[in-house]
């Protein structure tokens, strides 16, 4: 009896590409570094403090619907309480007064990040045009298909949440990835291929039973 092989297993003995087409590690991709250590976990002390920091602020605008003047000037006085008790308390207890901190992140973090949001945000914008021009049309259907996706779950959210569910996405996509990145590919290249074979077939029944006008020749003076 002989042995029929499905796409399957053929697909199997395809090698395996990288999500988007990708050469270098997830590591490289997100700029290395500290973003990367943060976006990745590798860094769970700040990636920690960050997740929690940012659903307090969502908790207290959308949930709590806080105002930013309000929230801005509470934080503010209790702040300034706060220092004035320490201060005043060491002094009347000939205490040392407590070291205060005089910058938030150091220079060479805010640069590093700086500098990979411009990166990345070119390399976008360099994608985007590429898939507009129509080099790869199904990467440009699907994108319009995401893009439309998007535009309706915008409808359901508002611009706060939104920001949120991006940053959930940033604070937990690329770990995931990191961690099962083999799996992720496998199926990946598996939808890649398949919604390839589909618009083959689209092309192939519909775009090119398209009439199109005979080509205009150039007239030479």
């Amino acid at each position: 009896m002989p042995i029929i092989y499905s796409s399957d297993s053929e697909n199997e003995t395809t090698p395996r590409t990288k999500l988007f087409g990708r050469q270098r590690p997830i590591r490289s991709v997100l700029g290395g570094g500290q973003v990367a250590d943060v976006l990745l976990w590798e860094n769970k002390k700040v990636s920690a403090a960050l997740s929690v920091g940012m659903t307090v602020l969502w908790l207290l605008f959308e949930v709590a619907e806080y105002n930013l003047v309000t929230l801005f000037s509470h934080i503010s006085i209790a702040t300034m309480l706060i220092v004035f008790i320490w201060f005043t308390t060491a002094d009347f207890f000939n205490w040392s007064h407590p070291e205060l901190p005089t910058s938030i992140l150091d220079k060479s973090t805010f640069q590093e990040f700086a500098s990979t949001l411009h990166g990345r945000s070119n390399q976008a914008l360099s994608k985007f045009m590429d898939i507009a021009r129509g080099k790869e049309p199904a990467l440009f259907f699907m994108a319009i298909f995401f893009l439309y996706i998007l535009s309706v779950i915008g409808n359901y959210f508002t611009f706060l949440n939104f920001l949120y569910l991006c940053f959930v996405c940033l604070q937990t996509l690329p770990f995931l990835y990191n961690k099962y990145e083999d799996e992720v590919d496998r199926y990946a290249g598996k939808l890649i291929r398949r919604a390839k074979k589909m618009f083959k077939r689209f092309d192939s029944s519909v775009l090119n039973k398209i009439p199109r006008g005979p080509a205009k020749e150039k007239k030479t003076r």
